[in-house]
């Protein structure tokens, strides 16, 4: 059904649009500004928020807004995807196009599981945005999850972070006033109901930060970074290029375009956290062409576990023969590529020179004989520097890709930037893995050569920092992977529980189990998936390095079996005709059923791996079990503290 209303220039004017299924209402009124709210079966998700863009000129759209016409349609489509989580998404939803005087307006999407809003412009030449001011208010005090912006690269600078946060749990009134949050951020309103706050297809513009509402105290606005005039190198060991002056304004943006998304992810359960597809349906289409030549897959990587080898006859570092042995490792377990970290160059701000240790054609032709691609470090201040010139030449050696670290920034020349890598990557068939970087808002759809983000408390924090990762990797997955892939970097082999860890820069732990690490290979989302820890360590442990090369890094279907935010989860991802289940718990040991009905007809083999009898005294106690499974049938595992459980299933 077709809804078009045409009238002249309303300035009091209210549109309703439902989801799919009924079950979410959105009502947008114009009076005095444009106002949106949501329910979910008439428990209010989003009170009245107002919208508005405030521009150079001294307009403010969404304020007195004159509404000249509106469309109200529905869409059902599915669309196909590459390298995801899942091949088929189901992208239904209602859609309301509110067009006003002025030429702009405002684009809503209702879906059974949130909502989506964005301005648009249909005016000509250029326009300065100087702010925009999105809110999502709330009718309650409710308690969230609050990623506060943190690792700050400039101390009076707090668009300028590593974009890695753990998770406060406050009630919105005690956020603090003075500080910014990272998006995703997670608000529970009750009833099993929760409120994720993100954003979309960010292009050309910067990054969403939200601050509390300092009038209701209920409810977060927005704040964007404004547009850097002029730079200077600093930031952490001067490897970062940090903003100096800002202009007064945020943007400068063409008068015809559509802005991002500002997106409401609701969820009736917790678990269908766990399997939002909402970033990747709001975001751009590809504007790759051909994706065969891009791979995905895992990488052996050396930083974190520091060059580790040992039991070899020639001295480990950052040297042709260490890169020889990770190569060999890889070959052997049938990881697609190696990663050469820091140090591969003459330094860490001059790429275009390799170092004497390092001889990167041999390397090359090595791991062609082995099918095993090389993937190489940057800091985006050296690889922007010189950009044609440094994908011309590496692409032209041989090498598939590039570890892209130290941006630290989402203002809208660091986006513009990071697109522009993307693009021109693209065109030398090189991948890419932006580390040390924003969250993902879309541009892995868009460019889906870019393959993984950071944005994360990945595992090597635990070189340097005794927090509680455990609950951080059980919380994680439901906020932060609603963005899109996470490069955690999972893997380690020296497991420890939690009385016995500690930070050990140069030969590092994880916290949990041996089967926790596991896990992470199926519940974290990542097209280009780390092995953190170092050849020799998976060598001595070859049945789980083994079981780890099984696990592939993009599938066919994702279905979330269960979970609670911050304490536990399960889930099952399907690729061909191969199942495996990952399920890992934070320090609280539980008793967890997996029901198996997600199989198809038949009798399935299912390979497992689950916490020993003293994992809890030793977390790397782990038991490998085969036993046969069918649609019917229900197991139940004991989950040790910070425990796990990951399987694979085949006929």
């Amino acid at each position: 059904m077709l809804s078009v209303v045409t009238a002249m220039a309303q300035r009091n004017a209210r549109f309703m649009a439902k989801s799919p299924d009924g079950k979410i209402e959105l009502t947008v009124t114009s009076s005095p500004n444009l106002s949106w709210s949501v329910k979910h079966q008439n428990d209010v998700m989003i009170a009245p928020s107002e919208m508005t863009m405030t521009l150079a000129t001294g307009e403010v759209l969404g304020k007195d807004a004159r509404i000249v016409s509106s469309a109200n349609v529905p869409v059902k489509e599915n669309i196909e995807t590459s390298l995801y989580k899942k091949k088929i998404i189901n992208n239904e939803y209602r859609q309301l196009t509110i067009l006003c005087k002025s030429n702009w307006g405002v684009v809503f999407r209702v879906y059974n599981d949130g909502v989506a809003y964005r301005f648009f412009s249909k005016r000509k030449g250029d326009m300065t945005v100087v702010c925009e001011e999105s809110n999502f208010n709330f009718n309650a005090d409710y308690p969230c999850f609050i990623p506060y912006v943190c690792d700050l690269r400039d101390p009076k600078d707090q668009y300028v972070s590593a974009f890695e946060a753990l998770y406060d749990k406050i009630t919105i009134s005690q956020f603090k006033a003075d500080s910014l949050s990272l998006v995703p951020l997670l608000v529970n309103v009750g009833k099993g109901k929760k409120v994720a706050l993100l954003e979309a297809d960010l292009q050309d513009y910067p990054g969403m930060f939200l601050t509390v509402n300092k009038i209701t105290k209920t409810g977060f606005q927005s704040r964007f970074a404004n547009y850097p005039t002029e730079e200077k190198v600093g930031g952490f060991a001067n490897l970062n290029m940090m903003p100096v002056k800002r202009a007064g304004y945020i943007a400068k943006v063409s008068g015809t375009r559509s802005f991002p998304w500002r997106v409401a992810v609701i969820s009736e359960n917790d678990k269908d956290l766990l399997n939002s597809d909402m970033v990747y349906k709001l975001s751009a289409p590809s504007q790759i062409k051909d994706l065969s030549w891009i791979k995905p897959g895992k990488v052996a990587w050396d930083w974190w576990n520091h060059w580790n080898i040992s039991g070899v006859d020639f001295k480990a570092g950052v040297n042709t023969q260490t890169y020889k042995y990770y190569i060999d490792f890889a070959a052997k377990n049938g990881i697609e590529y190696i990663v050469l970290d820091e140090g591969w160059s003459v330094s860490a701000t001059n790429m275009m020179e390799i170092s004497n240790n390092i001889d990167l054609k041999e390397l090359i032709a090595y791991g062609k004989q082995k099918n095993v691609d090389l993937i190489l470090w940057a800091s985006w201040r050296a690889i922007y520097a010189h950009l044609d010139a440094a994908l011309e030449k590496y692409a032209a050696m041989g090498i598939k890709g590039f570890k892209i670290d130290f941006v630290d920034r989402d203002d809208q020349i660091m986006v513009r930037a990071c697109t522009e890598i993307a693009r021109k990557a693209a065109d030398k068939k090189l991948v890419i893995d932006y580390h040390g970087m924003f969250k993902p808002a879309g541009l892995q759809t868009t460019y889906p050569n870019v393959l993984n983000f950071e944005g994360v408390r990945g595992l090597e924090n635990c070189k340097w920092h005794n927090y509680d990762a455990a609950t951080y990797e059980a919380t994680m997955p439901f906020i932060r992977m609603l963005a899109g892939p996470a490069d955690y970097t999972p893997g380690a082999m020296r497991n420890a529980n939690k009385s016995c860890y500690r930070p050990v820069n140069d030969n590092p732990m994880s916290q949990g189990t041996r089967c926790h690490q596991l896990a992470m290979y199926v519940a974290f989302e990542a097209p280009l998936q780390m092995l953190a820890d170092n050849p020799t360590a998976y060598m001595k442990e070859q049945e789980c390095t083994s079981f780890i090369s099984k696990i592939p890094t993009v599938f066919d279907e994702t279905i979330a079996l269960d979970g609670r935010v911050g304490e536990f989860l399960s889930l099952a991802r399907r690729k061909g005709d191969v199942w495996y289940v990952g399920a890992l718990t934070q320090w609280n040991a539980r008793e967890i059923e997996i029901d198996f009905s997600f199989l198809g007809k038949g009798q399935f083999q299912a390979e497992i791996m689950k916490d020993g009898v003293n994992a809890d005294r030793q977390a790397t106690d782990y038991k490998k079990e085969i036993v046969t499974v069918n649609a019917q049938s229900k197991l139940k595992f004991q989950l040790a503290p910070g425990g796990g459980l990951a399987i694979v299933i085949g006929k």
